[in-house]
C-alpha cells in the first residue's frame, strides 16, 4: 500500500462546486484514471480517499489537500508520476494538482494536523471603511462573536484565532484585498464570521485560500511537508 497526500488548486467555475461535489470528482477522477484503490470493506466498498478542510462553496483555492491510498500488490510498479499525470487530465477544469508527498506510518487526519489557514478576502467596502475595521480588529484585546454551534448559539472571544490581518497593495477590480491567517484549532474561524464579528462590518465580494499551515514545534509547514512526508519536489515544477 502507498499512502499518497495530493495537493491541489481549484478555480474559476469550479469554485460554486460543494465539498460533496467535489468529492464526487476526485471519486470519478481516481476511477476514470484506473488508479488501483485500495477500497474499504462491507457492503459498499469506497475508495480510501481523507479529505481536509471544506472549502467555502464560491472559494477558490491554491492549496486543497486530499490523502488516497493507492494498491501497489499488482504487477509492475506504482509511478506517482504517471498517476498525477492521468489525473489532471481528467480532472474538471479549474482543479490541477500542483504537489504531492508520499507518508509513512499512521498519521493524523489532515483536519487534526492544519493548524491554520491563510485567506485572501477581497471585500465590497472602500480602503476608508476596510482601514476602520482593520483598526479596530488589530487592537481589541477581545472579539465577542455569537456563533452557533450543535443547535444552539454560543459566545465564543475569536481574538485568539486571528492570527494576522493585513491590507494587500494590489487590488481586484480596484476592490481591496485583506489576508488573514484565521486558525482551525479546535474549531476554524470563518473568514465570513471574521468579516461580521466587529463593527463597521465588512461584506465578502471574492474568497481565495492561499495556503495551509501546520505548526510543529518552532516550525510553520506546509502539510506536504510534516513529519512522515517526503514531498516529490521534482514533481512539483512539472505538474
Amino acid at each position: 500500500m502507498i499512502h499518497l497526500r495530493l495537493k491541489s488548486s481549484k478555480t474559476g467555475k469550479i469554485r460554486f462546486a460543494s465539498h460533496r461535489d467535489i468529492a464526487k470528482v476526485w471519486e470519478r477522477s481516481l476511477r476514470v484514471s484506473n488508479i488501483p484503490m485500495i477500497y474499504s470493506q462491507g457492503f459498499s466498498p469506497r475508495p480510501k480517499i481523507a479529505y481536509g478542510l471544506a472549502l467555502p462553496t464560491g472559494a477558490e483555492s491554491d492549496c486543497e489537500y486530499i490523502d488516497i491510498q493507492i494498491d501497489d500488490s499488482g504487477e509492475g510498479p506504482i509511478i506517482v508520476e504517471e498517476i498525477c499525470q492521468s489525473l489532471n487530465m481528467n480532472l474538471p477544469a479549474g482543479m490541477r494538482i500542483n504537489g504531492i508527498s508520499t507518508m509513512e506510518g499512521k498519521l493524523p487526519s489532515l483536519q487534526q494536523t492544519v493548524t491554520s489557514c491563510v485567506w485572501d478576502i477581497t471585500v465590497k467596502e472602500d480602503d476608508t471603511k476596510v482601514d476602520s475595521w482593520l483598526d479596530r480588529m488589530n487592537t481589541e484585546n477581545k472579539i465577542v462573536l455569537t456563533r452557533e454551534r450543535k443547535g444552539k448559539k454560543v459566545i465564543d472571544d475569536i481574538k485568539p484565532l486571528v492570527h494576522s490581518l493585513s491590507k494587500q497593495n494590489e487590488k481586484i477590480d480596484g476592490r481591496v484585498i485583506v489576508r488573514a491567517e484565521l486558525g482551525t484549532q479546535p474549531r476554524s474561524l470563518r473568514p465570513s464570521e471574521l468579516l461580521r464579528s466587529i463593527e463597521p462590518h465588512l461584506s465578502e465580494f471574492k474568497l481565495r485560500r492561499r495556503k495551509q499551515i501546520v505548526e510543529e514545534g518552532a516550525q510553520r509547514l506546509d502539510p506536504l511537508e510534516v513529519a512522515g512526508a517526503t514531498p516529490m519536489r521534482s514533481l512539483v515544477g512539472a505538474l
